[in-house]
Formats: structure tokens, C-alpha cells, sequence
């Protein structure tokens, strides 16, 4: 129901599973474990996945930390769009990239849940996209000591959030790695 012409097609994106970002997250390795089936299943219908890295002055590009975590890996072939602000369209490439494959539906997965996933997802329903956030494959850090909530109930909240999120000629909403239809 994109509201942009001529991109049918949906893309899988990949924000920032970094080692320094997901170190200590809730629920890592299975969000990891999710995604992984979803880059499998993407691959194997022929839908791009786009993945999205950060860097900025407390991640160092090409640092150890910025690399992407070592369950992931990407293909050379795979669009991989260099980020430095929460949304990973802003003073990016993602847009082109997203053009060029004529991709109008967005599926999201990744970290951080209350930073650059809900940034990146309300940027893509203002630029035209439908966005569908992957529920159980998100992440955040526990950033509680700071007044915060915890992990489970910001995941939680993000995907509440979306789940209803639509306006004029775009949607967003949730399912769970086990419902995502390409």
C-alpha cells in the first residue's frame, strides 16, 4: 500500500547488530537467532536485505565494536548502508539503494528498539514506505538506571506502538519471525 509508484517489492533490513551495540542486550542471541532465519528466508526468495551500520563518535568505524556480530554474516552482493543518526534515512544512501531495487514495504529487525528502530521505522511511513517491525526481533540495552524501563517492556512498547501505526496510504504494524510473508 506504499505510497510511493512502481516499488512493489519488500526488503529486509538489518539495523546496527553490532558488537558494541548488542553486547549486553535482552534477549541477543535469540533476536540474532531470528533475524538469521529471516536473512535465510529473504535469500531464498530472492527479497533484498539491506543491512544498516552505525558509526559515530562513541562507535568507531571500523573498530571492533562496529563490526557486525559474527552470527550475522552479509553477502558481498547485499546493499550495506552506512549510518551516523538514529534513522537510518537520514544523510544516507538507504533511499537510493531501496530505489534502485524497487522496494516500497519494509520489514525491520535489529537494535537499539527505542532509538534507531522506531526512528528508522516512523522516517520510512513519512517517506512513503509501508513498515512492518519484526516483534521478536528486536532488541535494546538495559538503560534502566537512567529512568528508563526495562528492556522486555520497551520491546514490548515499541511493538505496541507499531502494531496499530498507519496513515494515508502506508501501514506499519507487527508479527513475529514465524508470520513474516515477503
Amino acid at each position: 500500500m506504499t505510497t510511493l509508484p512502481d516499488r512493489d517489492r519488500t526488503a529486509l533490513l538489518v539495523i546496527d547488530v553490532q558488537n558494541d551495540v548488542v553486547a549486553d542486550n535482552h534477549d541477543r542471541d535469540g533476536v540474532i537467532a531470528r533475524i538469521n532465519t529471516l536473512i535465510d528466508k529473504a535469500r531464498a526468495e530472492d527479497v533484498p536485505v539491506v543491512w544498516v551500520q552505525h558509526n559515530d563518535d562513541e562507535l568507531w568505524r571500523d573498530s571492533a565494536g562496529w563490526q557486525y556480530v559474527p552470527e550475522l554474516r552479509r553477502r558481498d552482493d547485499e546493499p550495506l548502508v552506512h549510518k551516523s543518526y538514529y534513522d537510518s534515512f537520514e544523510d544516507t544512501e538507504l533511499e537510493s539503494v531501496l530505489a534502485k531495487h524497487r522496494v516500497g514495504r519494509l520489514v525491520v529487525t535489529g537494535a537499539q528498539s527505542d532509538f534507531c528502530i522506531r526512528s528508522t521505522l516512523q522516517g520510512a511511513l513519512v517517506r512513503g514506505y509501508d513498515a512492518l517491525l519484526v516483534a521478536d526481533a528486536h532488541t535494546t540495552e538495559d538503560l534502566s538506571k537512567y529512568g528508563a524501563p526495562t528492556p522486555d517492556l520497551v520491546i514490548a512498547h515499541t511493538n505496541l506502538y507499531w502494531s496499530g501505526q498507519h496513515v494515508p496510504g502506508r501501514k506499519g504494524g507487527t508479527v513475529n519471525t514465524a508470520e513474516v510473508v515477503f
